[in-house]
């Protein structure tokens, strides 16, 4: 039988996961001398090497002597929670990270807290101690605080420590310690984490735990063995969540090395492989032995907390920019996403629209980032918190919010936030002269403030949430209090025209831009919305003027992001989102039908 360990990584964002993972694919011996390994090897699609981030949970595995050990690495931010949850489940033993600075932020709490209800043992790293702000002894004490606070048990308090600098390469046990390499951290996986328990001999049983997919074998389970072994053309029944059974047989099973993945024809009890050949494989599937079928428990994943619609652009500039702009493309996208994204759901509206839930808006906003890039065109609309009504009681998701900001800045954002409905929870003052606060709020109350908090702070302020539970509904939030400069005719910005604007508020369009009735070109300096025409050019005469022409100087444009948009618009307003622009427009565009809906609206207060 090998010998396996099964391992997660777990931290919040940014506390050097996937550099750690890089350390410890390098000094494993699992790639040859001549094989180059990128920074942040496991990050590998576009937006996750751009951003710095780990959307998706991956998996590796190394051979460290005569062990194998499976790697996942696993995504820090709260919004893909969903990926960190079921990856847990998989695994024997956590390497919990937590940057020697920083310590203990929200999403440490979070991953924590499902490791320990899964009775798994963290292995601790404070990592980053290199840094001159590095407090290792304090952060220890975090760790220990938090543990208890989340009733470990006495076998989880007695959890290893060890120091680290993961860029550089190398773990200790003690701070005196020679900084050498990452011996210490492997000795402390193979000594501490536990063998998988399950034995080759028993039935087969094995879960899925996320999904791939492939243009020639179609959807691929990532699976843990439990139990039994799985071989290549193996006939196995496929037990879904809702207890349906399907007969299957294994068309492709496929091993981990390093970055590489391999053909097998065996695997066994504790071991993590790709299977194929089960076309309607699921998360959280079981794969049973066909004459004594076991299914092991479903998986229960977190609802989601935030929904947006996603809705066919009707725009003057519809289908110019865009190869995919039909109703029918878009719902076969989104259908596709749900399928392996376990924590995001879709539901079609009629009036070629869809609804789509997820845990943030990070995670809606990467995958409008992802249909951008594939050449799709459509609007999205601003995001909204799901609402659940309980004995009658209309209940919303709150967050846990934790802020870091320079001591002069903490008046403006506790007011801000205090606005918000949030509630403060405590307050740190923190050794490099910041202060932490910590606050509880309604979701709502986030949605449109990350832009705003960067500005009180000057862009010093560090801002962190994670879900914390439904409460009851806190009433009306306070939201965007300037209002939107909008087009009233269709053609492309004049530069002469928005000289002259720009005393109006800061503009979003430049020269040549094209713009039309009822897009936003601009943010206002005061409430309410104000009507302009930015085509308007300067009036020519065949007289002279006594004074030469002023050269016109022009501010640049405040750039629009995807996810600055979908802060930045309100209820009324849309973000039209094409492969080459992202525009902010009304939801209606003719001025006279904005201003029926309106006045409505103060009729019916």
């Amino acid at each position: 039988m090998q010998k396996i360990k099964n391992i997660a990584v777990i931290a919040h964002v940014d506390h050097g996961k996937t550099t750690l993972v890089d350390g410890l694919l390098r000094q494993s011996g699992t790639f040859e001398a001549h094989q180059e390994l990128t920074e942040r090897a496991m990050d590998s699609n576009d937006i996750e090497k751009e951003r710095g981030i780990t959307i998706l949970s991956k998996n590796t595995a190394i051979r460290y002597g005569d062990h194998k050990i499976n790697i996942i690495d696993t995504p820090g931010h709260a919004d893909f929670g969903g990926e960190v949850e079921r990856v847990l489940k998989m695994v024997d033993g956590v390497l919990l990270l937590v940057d020697a600075q920083e310590g203990v932020m929200p999403q440490t709490k979070f991953v924590l807290k499902k490791a320990i209800e899964l009775d798994l043992i963290p292995v601790v790293v404070i990592n980053k101690i290199d840094k001159d702000g590095a407090e290792p002894d304090r952060v220890m004490d975090e760790v220990f605080d938090l543990l208890v606070a989340l009733e470990a048990n006495e076998e989880q308090l007695e959890f290893p420590v060890l120091y680290a600098a993961a860029r550089d390469g190398y773990a200790k046990w003690n701070m005196e310690d020679e900084n050498k390499d990452l011996t210490p951290l492997f000795e402390a996986i193979l000594e501490k984490v536990p063998y998988p328990t399950g034995s080759p001999d028993n039935d087969t049983q094995a879960q899925v735990f996320t999904l791939a997919y492939d243009n020639f074998v179609g959807r691929i389970g990532i699976t843990r063995v439990f139990n039994g072994r799985v071989a290549k053309n193996q006939e196995l029944l496929l037990v879904k969540a809702s207890g349906e059974k399907v007969r299957g047989r294994i068309s492709k099973l496929i091993g981990f090395k390093g970055l590489e993945r391999i053909d097998i024809e065996e695997a066994e009890a504790g071991d993590i492989v790709a299977i194929a050949g089960f076309g309607d494989i699921d998360v959280g599937d079981s794969l049973c032995d066909i004459n004594n079928p076991v299914p092991l428990d479903p998986m229960h994943i977190e609802e989601p907390t935030l929904s947006v619609v996603f809705s066919v652009n009707d725009g003057p500039l519809a289908g110019t920019e865009g190869k995919h702009v039909t109703s029918n493309k878009i719902r076969e996208r989104l259908a596709k996403e749900v399928e392996t994204n376990i924590a995001m759901r879709m539901e079609p509206m009629g009036d070629a629209s869809f609804k789509v839930s997820g845990r943030g808006e990070l995670q809606i906003g990467i995958l409008a980032e992802n249909m951008r890039r594939e050449g799709f065109e459509f609007l999205i609309a601003r995001p909204e918190v799901v609402v659940k009504v309980e004995n009658g009681v209309k209940m919303e998701p709150f967050e846990h919010l934790v802020v870091d900001v320079p001591t002069e800045f903490q008046g403006a954002a506790i007011e801000k936030l205090g606005k918000r409905k949030a509630e403060m929870t405590s307050m740190t003052p923190m050794p490099d002269g910041t202060v932490r606060i910590e606050f509880e709020i309604p979701a709502r109350g986030l949605i449109g403030y990350r832009s705003e908090f960067l500005t009180d702070t000057k862009g010093e302020g560090i801002m962190n949430h994670s879900y914390l539970e439904y409460r009851p509904y806190s009433g009306t939030v306070e939201s965007r209090t300037p209002g939107a400069l909008i087009s009233m005719d269709n053609g492309e910005a004049i530069a002469f025209s928005i000289f002259n604007l720009q005393a109006r508020g800061t503009l979003f369009i430049k020269p040549q831009d094209k713009v039309y009735d009822g897009m936003v070109i601009g943010e206002s300096a005061r409430p309410g919305d104000l009507e302009v025409n930015p085509l308007k050019g300067k009036q020519l005469t065949n007289m002279r003027t006594s004074g030469a022409d002023e050269a016109i100087k022009l501010i640049p444009p405040r750039p629009i992001t995807l996810e600055s948009a979908m802060e930045w618009i309100e209820d009324d307003e849309l973000v039209e989102i094409t492969p080459l622009n992202i525009r902010i427009r009304k939801r209606y565009l003719d001025p006279n039908m904005r201003k029926r809906i309106q006045r409505d609206k103060k009729n019916s207060k």
